[in-house]
């Protein structure tokens, strides 16, 4: 596309800016809308990729963690059958207040 038939509006409150993108465009060989849209393109997807690369590090963190051996804080299975105990305890109470 030459650059007498614009595709988009190109606007810049800075000459010297306008300069510095003609000019880049220029040495690359492409128009200054092409110019800019790989730019803006290129900042994307490295914007992606970063995000992707944090997002499979915490999922490694988040595997290594659920893999690791119990804790302390993890319920035995004692501690689980008294809570199981303590609900059905609880859950029985409240149907006969329900019911009287």
């Amino acid at each position: 596309m030459s650059e007498s038939k614009k595709a988009m509006s190109l606007r810049f409150p800075d000459p010297a800016q306008q300069a510095a993108i003609a000019a880049a465009a220029k040495q690359a060989g492409v128009s200054m809308q092409e110019y800019i849209l790989s730019a803006a393109y290129d900042r994307a997807t490295a914007v992606e990729r970063r995000f992707l690369d944090g997002f499979q590090a915490s999922m490694a963190r988040s595997g290594a963690a659920f893999a690791a051996e119990p804790s302390s804080v993890d319920p035995t299975a004692d501690q689980r059958a008294a809570e199981q105990e303590a609900r059905r305890d609880l859950d029985q109470r409240q149907e006969r207040g329900n019911a009287a």
